[in-house]
């Protein structure tokens, strides 16, 4: 009999991603467009290539109604089902995964992957499935080495060089632990439950000790988190680091997290990039004849319309009813639906909000360094740029008329 797998995609909710702001006011983040794909659709198109994959669920805690269209048309287009479930509360990490351990368990897998929706890579999942199956552990997880200066941001790790195994787990580390960094992808077996539930058992055992004894001190750390509020790395992979339950599988390829709009327009470009080696029917082409001049990794949405005599690339994404005018150049940019773009404007390193205009010959331009908050420039929704107006490393917030140039502002 063959052995099913489901996954698990983690999408969060509203109260976390203020950082994804003005792009996150009315979408949230996890259907923000990347590479013209929901930034969800990445990981669920990835999981369909799992050999028996019996089902996909997103967890989180954004409104039923938020998600709805969403996954229906996701389940009629890759064919395999996909369900929203909504937290009724944050359970973090690990126990959100056990809060719908029952539903999740339906199908019996024998493999259950965990993904963040926040994570930007190949995800070798088929590759980490096989891998984990040898290692006969109860997870692996996904790691990629980064810089030694970056490490911190991140959980890092020690692991076996011959075996794999995790020796080691630490979330963010005050000192330098290791360049081997946690990349937000599992795979376990059904027994992830029992040490979750081992966690909360556990944190209530300490509860009811605290209350007839003077450990307050010592309890502190944990007095906070409510008994089904378990995180999987400080609660879960940290404590079994080292017996022989965990293990690691390294990707080669690229890693990033999704955390501010900058990392998104990164991003964007890798998923392009990505295209361009398994799926290249995705990306647009033109020579500047009939269609556009087309350089590098772009994708058009099928209802944009683009003048022959624009310039479009690399690493741009066009969106629904997107009309991008004559001579117009567009170089790294996130272009969203119903955007009008005049005659002879640029737009380099930057996001256009839903809805908003361009002017002719104005320009909306940034450094591109994707880290720094004001790397990239951001129209958000309805936002109108003027004819002949410059707007260069800034931030504008909704429903705006610019009608002078701006550097290096953030326009409320």
């Amino acid at each position: 009999m063959e052995e099913k797998v489901v996954a698990v995609i983690m999408v969060g909710g509203p109260t976390k991603g203020t950082r994804f702001r003005p792009l996150s006011f009315n979408t949230p983040k996890p259907l923000f467009p990347l590479a013209g794909q929901a930034m969800v659709h990445h990981p669920i198109s990835a999981c369909k290539r799992i050999p028996n994959l019996a089902q996909i669920f997103l967890v989180g805690f954004y409104e039923e109604r938020e998600f709805a269209l969403y996954v229906s048309s996701i389940s009629n287009e890759l064919k395999v089902p996909v369900r929203y479930l909504r937290e009724d509360k944050p359970h973090g990490s690990a126990g959100g995964l056990y809060y719908y351990r029952d539903i999740i368990m339906e199908d019996s897998p024998s493999y259950i992957f965990l993904l963040n929706c926040d994570v930007c890579c190949s995800f070798p999942l088929p590759d980490m499935l096989e891998a984990h199956k040898g290692y006969g552990g109860m997870g692996t997880m996904l790691v990629i080495k980064v810089s030694a200066e970056s490490a911190n941001q991140f959980g890092e790790l020690v692991a076996d060089p011959t075996t794999k195994e995790l020796l080691h787990y630490t979330e963010k580390p005050e000192t330098f632990v290791s360049d081997l960094i946690n990349c937000g992808v599992y795979v376990f077996t059904p027994d992830i439950f029992t040490a979750i539930q081992d966690v909360s058992t556990h944190r209530e055992g300490r509860a009811n000790l605290r209350r007839i004894s003077s450990f307050e001190a010592l309890q502190s750390a944990t007095r906070t988190l409510p008994t089904d509020f378990v995180r999987l790395d400080q609660d879960i992979l940290s404590p079994l680091a080292g017996k022989k339950q965990l293990y690691t599988y390294e990707t080669m390829d690229f890693w990033e997290q999704i955390k501010t709009p900058g990392m998104s327009l990164k991003c964007s470009g890798l998923y392009l990039s990505q295209f361009r080696i398994n799926s290249a029917h995705l990306l647009a082409s033109g020579d500047g004849t009939k269609n556009a001049t087309v350089v590098g990794n772009v994708y058009v949405h099928p209802s944009a319309k683009v003048h022959p005599t624009a310039k479009i690339g690399p690493n741009v994404s066009l969106s629904a009813n997107v009309r991008v005018g004559a001579g117009v150049r567009l170089i790294s940019c996130i272009v969203l639906d119903d955007v009008e773009i005049k005659e002879n404007a640029v737009v380099i390193h930057g996001i256009v909000g839903w809805k908003s205009s361009i002017g002719k010959w104005s320009r909306v331009q940034a450094d591109g360094d994707y880290n720094a908050k004001l790397g990239i420039t951001i129209l958000g929704e309805e936002v109108t740029v003027e004819d002949e107006v410059v707007v260069i490393n800034s931030i504008v917030l909704p429903n705006k008329i610019l009608n002078v140039s701006v550097q290096e502002e953030i326009i409320l």
